[in-house]
């Protein structure tokens, strides 16, 4: 399987940390100097950074719609120009959760709306939608949808529990089948189908 790229920058802690967990991570973990940012292919790549270096990248004009930034404890920011923060100190098996959604929704190319089947799967307002009836998910929900979708076989609890949630994640199996009945239950109630998400021995599966 494909590794995707994380690039961190000016965040050595960071960078230290995860590094320590390294043979557990879906990602390549880089570490590039400020200076150096440009020099290097950021196309499929995650960049993190401090926000106190939010105006040297945008002096280097990096994308920064591919940024998360990290702020001070204590700062109160709030989402500026749809960019996104993660407020320190942070949880790093969330923080690690948090870049395999992104890596999920980089599979479909960062489209907007995804097709599966007779429905419209907006990632973005995280809505599904079947001609005029819509059902609001969360982000958990879709992340399984996404997953199940991208897999032609059936997977099992524990595939789903490691690819989804992650492998560094403290999860019990039935939390993972909780979060399935739950979903499967939204979309018979919304749209009448039972068939949606499939429940068979070898595991779940999408249609």
């Amino acid at each position: 399987m494909i590794k995707h790229n994380i690039i961190i920058t000016e965040f050595d802690t960071l960078y230290q940390i995860l590094f320590e967990l390294n043979d557990y991570l879906k990602f390549n973990l880089n570490k590039v100097n400020l200076k150096d940012i440009n020099r290097v292919n950021i196309t499929n790549s995650i960049i993190f950074s401090k926000f106190c270096y939010k105006n040297e990248l945008l002096k280097k004009k990096v994308n920064l719609r591919k940024l998360v930034f990290f702020v001070e404890k204590g700062q109160v920011i709030k989402n500026i120009n749809n960019y996104k923060f993660i407020l320190y100190p942070f949880n790093i098996y969330e923080l690690v959760e948090k870049i395999n959604i992104q890596l999920l929704k980089k599979k479909y190319n960062d489209q907007s709306f995804v097709r599966i089947s007779n429905y419209k799967l907006d990632l973005n307002s995280r809505i599904i939608s079947n001609s005029n009836v819509h059902l609001k998910l969360t982000e958990k929900e879709i992340n399984i949808i996404i997953f199940l979708k991208n897999n032609k076989k059936p997977q099992k609890v524990s595939v789903l529990q490691n690819e989804v949630w992650g492998y560094l994640s403290e999860l019990e199996t039935h939390t993972v089948e909780t979060h399935i009945y739950r979903l499967r239950k939204k979309i018979i109630d919304k749209f009448k189908d039972n068939n949606f998400i499939l429940s068979q021995n070898e595991g779940y599966s999408i249609k």
